[in-house]
């Protein structure tokens, strides 16, 4: 039997973010997962990632996303890869809207003030590829970017690869250690255990599934139909609050198309099912919302992706709101760290909340944002 000193179930980007700093510490980490960089399976595959310095879930996530971009510039200088591209983000929504509304108060909380356009009809003029409602609100946020996903994967992976084993594990607390076996039949002992499996983590911990909803969530890639306009020195990441749906997507920085989806929760789904691909009905929204608010980026669909979500429900214990990520100990068991961060708005945070888990893991009395405890679920409620 192989014994470490911490050991982590999952290496999404979560896990691998903690594998990493672990591993940069000189800590005994063992990571397991099935599942290699590049395959389509899993919430952190594929090519990119939205970076919002302010937030409109919370003004409480600006000190996290300014805690993850020192990370991120920090795994670029380490690993000599372009990580995060700067980008303006535009939010926009008819007049009222709360995702405007919730970003600017951000900023605002920030101490920074809002200079970019306000209305649909200034975003027009500066981001030629759109065609927003003239009196609709609209944010542009600097600070903004594309985190380059499979990139900051491999990035943090490739700082341990002796440290991985692609298989899937299981695990059992006993007084002594934290017991993992993977599925060929080999034996390890942990002293800590973090578990960052993304859709599987109800799996791993059956008590925690009736708080969570997996979703199917499909991608699309539209190929433009004025591609100087859709291109990142003249198009901004997007996230457009329309009546139709909550719709997102990045510029055409990769000469494959302009990248959207719906943010809106898909259908139910379990962790294993990944087919059939994205049909077009099920991207339908997402080319209306572009043929009407960014004609410039609408054409026809070249490629194609589902991904899962991972959301939390509300906290039926202290009323808090749901979509909300779970960072804290385990209370059956303080050994183990659950890091479910994983509800479609997590990925950005990833480089900080590595950091976290990996301090929670090495030092008992360190813990996450009270937000993100177990706490808040009657289950675990004390």
């Amino acid at each position: 039997m192989r014994t470490c000193d911490v050991a982590i179930v999952g290496l999404g980007i979560m896990g691998s973010a903690a594998l990493y700093t672990l591993a940069k510490q000189g800590v005994d980490v063992i990571g397991f997962d099935p599942i290699a960089v590049g395959e389509t399976r899993g919430s952190s595959h594929g090519s990119c990632r939205v970076f919002r310095r302010f937030n409109f879930e919370s003004p409480a996530y600006t000190a996290l996303s300014d805690h993850a971009l020192t990370a991120w510039r920090e795994l670029e200088a380490v690993s000599g890869q372009r990580i995060l591209i700067p980008s303006p983000v535009l939010e926009a929504g008819p007049p009222g809207n709360a995702t405007v509304a919730g970003s600017r108060a951000a900023a605002l909380a920030a101490g920074v003030a809002a200079d970019g356009p306000t209305t649909g009809a200034e975003a027009n003029a500066l981001f030629p590829a759109f065609s927003l409602p003239d009196g609709w609100d609209v944010v542009v946020q600097g600070g903004g970017g594309i985190v380059l996903a499979e990139t900051a994967l491999r990035a943090f992976r490739a700082a341990a690869p002796d440290r991985i084993v692609s298989e899937v594990a299981r695990f059992e607390a006993r007084p002594d250690s934290i017991a993992i076996t993977t599925a060929s039949g080999e034996h390890y002992a942990a002293k800590t255990l973090i578990v960052a499996a993304g859709p599987w983590i109800g799996d791993l911990l059956p008590k925690l599934r009736p708080h969570l909803v997996i979703t199917r969530q499909t991608v699309g890639w539209f190929e433009p139909s004025r591609p100087e306009l859709a291109s990142p020195d003249a198009f901004p990441v997007f996230m457009l609050d329309t009546p139709g749906g909550f719709v997102y997507g990045f510029p055409d920085f990769e000469g494959r198309g302009v990248k959207a989806a719906r943010h809106d929760l898909g259908p139910p789904a379990r962790p294993d099912e990944w087919g059939p691909p994205a049909a077009d009905a099920e991207l339908a929204a997402v080319s209306d919302t572009l043929s009407a608010y960014i004609p410039g980026a609408f054409g026809r669909i070249v490629d194609r992706d589902v991904c899962l979500y991972t959301n939390t429900l509300p906290g039926d214990a202290d009323g808090s709101p749901a979509e909300e990520f779970i960072i804290d100990r385990w209370p059956d068991d303080p050994r183990i760290i659950v890091a479910s961060p994983c509800s479609g708005h997590g990925f950005k945070f990833a480089s900080a909340i590595g950091q976290i888990v990996a301090r929670m893991a090495t030092d008992q009395a360190a813990g996450a944002d009270p937000a993100f405890r177990l706490a808040r679920f009657s289950s675990f409620a004390r």
